[in-house]
């Protein structure tokens, strides 16, 4: 199994003239090395881009994705993570989205194919991040 990120999937559903092709090319090649999912905060990350639930269920069956349930040990787990970010510095509020997506990846060792690495790699380091070469 391997966890499709937010961005990953706009990219494609919006066509995005800079990263549709790379996101593409990665769904496609990692389908056949992994069973493709999201979990209910990816799902509801991405009901921004839908006005229907009907629409976006089209969408997330077209992609071939699978939605999946995160464990109690990764809300655990991303909780912490956001103790430590605040602890660290961060400003924000409430738990991030990315501390649900990443305690989940970590707990059921699965990778996440991403764009946006920063938090992955900074509060779950053991998750294997699939993600674009640095651009020079």
């Amino acid at each position: 199994m391997l966890l499709v990120d937010t961005n990953v999937l706009v990219d494609v559903l919006e066509d995005d003239p800079e990263w549709a092709d790379w996101s593409i090319g990665q769904l496609r090649a990692q389908s056949k090395i992994h069973r493709l999912a999201i979990n209910p905060v990816i799902y509801s990350e991405l009901s921004l881009t839908f006005s229907t639930v009907e629409a976006l269920d089209r969408a997330v069956d077209d992609l071939g994705l699978v939605v999946i349930e995160i464990p109690l040990p990764a809300l655990f787990l991303a909780g912490k993570a956001f103790v430590r970010y605040r602890r660290q510095g961060g400003k924000k509020e409430n738990v991030l989205a990315d501390f649900f997506i990443g305690a989940h990846a970590a707990v059921l060792r699965y990778p996440i194919l991403t764009r946006d690495t920063r938090r992955y790699a900074s509060y779950f380091a053991n998750v294997t991040l699939i993600a674009p070469k640095a651009r020079t």
